[in-house]
């Protein structure tokens, strides 16, 4: 859901303040506020924060630019994570794309996008080419009638070992990789973001897809955040 913070360019004493605390359905969400840059809290365990977002980028870019090496026209995007908006924003860069659907379960990170996230969404949820449901992803990804989709973009923990919920360990096993493969058209995407390497989960991509890359995005400090990225996934079992 983003790299660690990245307070580089902040003043040492730069205050925090808490701007709003909002009751999630995974518990306590913070909204805070340091020097010029906001951060989501939840459960006093940092998600996410506005000020850096290049692996979020790369996360759609890569994906994007995967499904446009094969024939097809404008892309129908699957964004898992609404965050901060950089996911979003940066799918709706250029001209390559026909929709948009976001799934984000916490009203309060919807709302905020209103109000103090707005400059890093860029007004893209007013975009007439976004839908924004608001819906549990695992719920979302097994529904009847969900999808296709050229790309389909996970960003809603801070990767496979690490979940925000411990019922979102579900999306990164055999069973949840079979929905999330049921979504995609023949030239579409996977893609993944990890604050750490995921040698296991990545593991069960290669037995559910014919081709997966691993793509490190170094951060200031600490081992890189990792993209992983899947293709061409085999017929399920039975």
């Amino acid at each position: 859901m983003g790299s660690a913070a990245d307070t580089r360019g902040e003043p040492a004493n730069a205050p925090t303040t808490v701007v709003e605390r909002a009751a999630g359905l995974g518990g306590e969400l913070v909204l805070r506020r340091t020097g010029g840059d906001y951060e989501i809290i939840s459960n006093g365990v940092f998600l996410m924060d506005t000020r850096n977002g290049e692996s979020e980028r790369l996360l759609v870019r890569a994906a994007l630019d995967a499904a446009a090496r094969r024939p097809g026209g404008p892309a129908r995007v699957l964004i898992g994570g609404l965050g901060v908006g950089f996911s979003l924003a940066e799918a709706l860069t250029g001209d390559g794309v026909a929709h948009v659907t976001v799934v984000e379960r916490e009203p309060a990170v919807i709302a905020w996008h209103a109000t103090a996230l707005a400059p890093w969404s860029q007004g893209a949820l007013q975009d007439p080419r976004v839908t924004v449901e608001r819906a549990d992803l695992l719920d979302y990804v097994t529904a009847p009638g969900a999808g296709p989709f050229d790309a389909v973009c996970l960003d809603i923990d801070n990767g496979p070992d690490w979940t925000v919920t411990p019922g979102n360990a579900r999306l990164y096993a055999a069973t949840g990789l079979d929905a999330l493969a049921a979504l995609l058209t023949p030239r579409g995407v996977l893609a993944v973001w990890s604050a750490n390497a995921a040698p296991a989960f990545e593991a069960l991509l290669r037995d559910r897809f014919g081709s997966v890359q691993a793509r490190p995005v170094p951060v200031p400090r600490g081992e890189p955040d990792m993209v992983y990225l899947a293709l061409d996934p085999h017929a399920p079992a039975g």
